[in-house]
């Protein structure tokens, strides 16, 4: 399944470090599209061209003042990520929270970095979330999964895994999915790997293979689903070789 993947990058590292300003273009683009589309996939209602202008620092008119929060909590909560893999520190629950905590910072501070205390269903989906009573033994267990049987598989897998048993566990009241997507990219880029963007239109691929996962705990068409848009950021930057 990673053969194609891991050609290229084989090829994106031998070329590495790429020149300054390409670099630099290519993090400005993948940060926007990034922001845009998970935050369209949980339904903010801003344009890709109005999600840049925020960026920018200025207001769209006749947007909520919660869509403009999530694109510049979601671009913070992305710096945060990339100043984790540049530390190289270890995966930790504390970085779990501050991530979540920097999502839904000025939007629901009372929730921000906690655990829910209340039952939550996913709209659409089969998978009931466990009971918040069961929320941090849960975690742990996820933990505990990444840092011992989970070092054995590929990095694509094990990103692929971790952002699917986190969004089963749904440990926060909100923000659940785009935390669990910062998290899939914080381990591909810890591992040399470009961020993948999962984008609007392939939302109902995604969720469908994300429930699938979690009713018969098989990750295969999930992994794969990820391994292509692997795929696609790799092209992106070895077209610019």
């Amino acid at each position: 399944m990673f053969e194609k993947i891991e050609e290229m990058k084989i090829q994106l590292d031998e070329s590495r470090p790429l020149e300054k300003y390409t670099l630099k273009s290519l993090r400005e683009k993948m940060l926007l599209e990034w922001t845009y589309h998970s935050n369209a996939i949980e339904g903010n209602t801003l344009t890709l061209n109005e999600t840049k202008v925020v960026l920018e620092g200025i207001t769209v008119g006749g947007k909520t003042m919660r869509e403009h929060l999530e694109v510049i909590n979601h671009r913070d909560a992305i710096l945060y990520v990339e100043e984790i893999v540049q530390k190289k520190e270890v995966f930790s629950e504390w970085q779990i929270k501050n991530l979540h905590r920097l999502v839904l910072k000025g939007i629901d501070d009372d929730y921000a970095g906690i655990y829910r205390d209340q039952q939550v269903f996913i709209a659409g989906a089969k998978h009931t979330p466990p009971p918040p009573i069961i929320i941090q033994e849960k975690m742990e267990e996820m933990l505990w999964w990444y840092h011992k049987e989970s070092q054995s598989l590929h990095p694509i897998e094990r990103g692929a895994m971790l952002h699917a048993i986190f969004v089963g566990i749904h440990p926060f009241i909100d923000g659940n999915g785009r935390t669990a997507r910062l998290l899939l990219n914080l381990e591909l880029m810890k591992n040399g790997y470009p961020p993948i963007i999962i984008k609007v239109e392939n939302c109902l691929a995604y969720y469908e293979a994300l429930d699938e996962s979690h009713i018969t705990h098989h990750y295969d068409d999930f992994i794969r689903l990820i391994a292509s848009e692997v795929e696609d950021s790799l092209n992106l930057y070895v077209s610019v070789l």
